[in-house]
């Protein structure tokens, strides 16, 4: 019977028989001369593009894993690539008794090429620290990098040994029927297929219902520092329609905080209305229907037709509303505003944006439609002028809670999204469309009536250029990876890495296949561990700018907004 083929570019010795001594060196030696030359250096031109800047600053530890999992990657590139070249017989060079020799060459050239990046990566990272104000690194802890990558490395290429051996029957059993070539080939689809499942089942699953369980006791807690109001107008009271429990943790930190009356009244100098905050928690209601219609229900209680103000506002994945976002406008208003809200998920927005992004349009919908019909029940001159608002996934799913057509007739007045994720359909098409002349980061649109962009630099006093009757306003900065980010970035150079890229992004960015983009993925996961104003983390002054924009309030001369800047920025100070 013909002994099965081995996996595609398995370069592992014959087993040892039974009555052989072992080898000297023991495993670490037998895992060492079972590697692949062309994989190393493959694998370690991977590992040194990794060490180059992205978006986010990285620390030594996601360093380490990033530089493994390149690494890995690049290995397995080069494994296939061989296996590819036998499977075809071309000519390859025999090594012979120098087969050792040529081992450590490769290992040496792959040294070579990861300490000649690992040189410049202090300077790379505080390329990108100088952009964000950060204080520079004198460091990237190469050694430690270098540990946790080997350990990732050798614990990604054991699990795909061990693929290799479980399939091992089926191989055999492909090579007595099939050809050699299409035995392989199969054979390595399948350890591919194996390899998927197990992460889906054993890793991703798991992960998933843990995460899920995690969040969802995080939300149920009720913290003492958030006491449920008393006031008859305000969520959560006794009068409310929405128990304080039922509101989640996100919700009662809403409702609880924020400017109240005497706030905006003495900074303003002037008379000030109470806002008014409504929120329904993901436990108040049965499914996205009954939450928005319990929202609605609420929303006329407390009287939030009667205020100037009305924002429909999409939370993140995790329920949060950004007090940035929020405090700002009703400051802007002197508190004449209701803002509502929803919450769709207990997890985080990159969690949901992964495993259920069609939650937060989905209640961004329901929620929409509700208020929209009956808001335009309501004569026009008695009603409140109508927003929309999301940060993060709330903006993903805040832009798609409306169908043009079924406003055309009577158009909300404005929306303002924050960080849009890079999957959102409207933000897509606008920047694919923008004008030539515009860069991908701060794009402008047509003649500006309509649509405009922001960033820390206030970018929406366009010349020439006047609002109509709609005002719709992206803000975004070129550091955000959650709306840069985009699966073609493993395959195809961007159009926002091009010259001049943006004020927070570092000029020694550069693209690298399949790195950048597993790069821009891990940024997405720390996106928020940044200064305020950069990255996913967004700036109450940068806020002022485009609910200015949008909502247009009267009586805020220059000086006044500055004043109400210094007054937030002092605020996170401690000033």
């Amino acid at each position: 019977m013909s002994t099965p083929p081995p996996a595609p570019g398995d370069r592992s010795e014959p087993p040892t028989p039974a009555s052989a001594e072992p080898e000297p060196g023991g495993p670490a030696r037998a895992f060492w001369r079972s590697l692949s030359g062309p994989g190393l250096l493959i694998g370690a031109a991977f590992f040194a593009a990794s060490l180059t800047p992205s978006l986010i600053p990285r620390g030594f530890l996601m360093q380490g894993i990033l530089a493994g999992l390149c690494f890995a990657i690049g290995y397995g590139a080069g494994v296939l690539l061989t296996a590819i070249w036998t499977l075809l017989h071309l000519p390859v060079l025999r090594y012979g008794r120098h087969r050792q020799l040529a081992h450590w060459a490769a290992a040496l050239v792959a040294l070579v090429i990861i300490g000649g990046y690992a040189l410049r990566a202090a300077d790379w990272q505080n390329s990108i620290r100088a952009r964000m104000t950060l204080p520079p690194v004198e460091s990237v802890r190469p050694l430690e990098v270098a540990l946790i990558a080997l350990i990732l490395f050798a614990l990604l290429v054991l699990l795909w040994r061990a693929s290799g051996k479980v399939s091992r029957p089926f191989r055999a059993w492909l090579a007595r029927h099939l050809p050699e070539r299409a035995a392989l080939a199969l054979g390595f689809v399948l350890i591919l297929a194996l390899l998927a499942f197990l992460t889906n089942r054993l890793v991703l699953t798991a992960s998933l219902r843990l995460a899920d369980g995690v969040f969802a006791a995080v939300d149920a807690l009720i913290e003492p520092k958030f006491t449920p109001p008393t006031g008859s107008e305000r969520t959560g009271s006794p009068a409310s329609l929405i128990a304080w429990e039922d509101l989640g943790r996100a919700g009662r930190e809403f409702v609880a905080s924020g400017p109240t009356r005497e706030d905006l009244a003495a900074f303003l100098g002037r008379s000030a209305l109470q806002p008014l905050r409504v929120y329904v928690g993901l436990n108040a209601a049965e499914g996205e229907e009954a939450r928005a219609r319990l929202a609605l229900r609420e929303l006329i209680r407390v009287g939030a037709f009667d205020r100037a103000v009305l924002v429909v506002a999409v939370p993140t994945g995790s329920g949060w509303m950004d007090p940035a976002a929020t405090d700002t406008v009703e400051y802007l208003h002197a508190g004449d505003t209701a803002i509502v809200a929803v919450q769709y998920s207990y997890l985080a927005s990159p969690l949901s944006l992964l495993f259920e992004p069609g939650f937060a349009m989905e209640s961004g919908r329901s929620l929409f439609r509700a208020v929209y019909r009956h808001w335009t029940g309501l004569p026009e001159r008695r009603r409140p002028r109508l927003y929309l608002f999301g940060l993060s996934l709330g903006a993903y799913g805040s832009e798609q809670s409306s169908r043009l057509h079924e406003v055309l007739a009577d158009p909300y007045h404005g929306a303002l999204w924050a960080g849009p994720p890079f999957p959102t359909p409207g933000w897509r098409a606008v920047t694919l469309d923008r004008n030539p002349d515009s860069p991908e980061w701060l794009p402008t649109y047509g003649d500006g009536s309509i649509v405009r962009f922001t960033n820390q630099e206030n970018a929406l006093d366009l010349p020439g250029a006047r609002w109509g009757p709609m005002r719709i306003v992206y803000l975004q900065y070129a550091s955000d990876p959650v709306t840069f980010f985009s699966p073609s970035t493993f395959y195809r150079k961007p159009d926002w890495m091009n010259e001049p890229v943006g004020p927070d992004v570092s000029p020694d960015l550069r693209w690298y296949p399949v790195v950048t983009g597993l790069q821009l993925a891990l940024d997405m996961a720390v996106g928020l561990d940044v200064p305020i104003g950069f990255g996913h983390y967004f700036a109450p002054e940068h806020y002022i700018d485009a609910w200015m924009a949008v909502s247009a309030p009267s009586g805020w001369p220059p000086e006044e907004l500055e004043r109400l800047k210094a007054r937030f920025i002092d605020g996170r100070s401690g000033g």
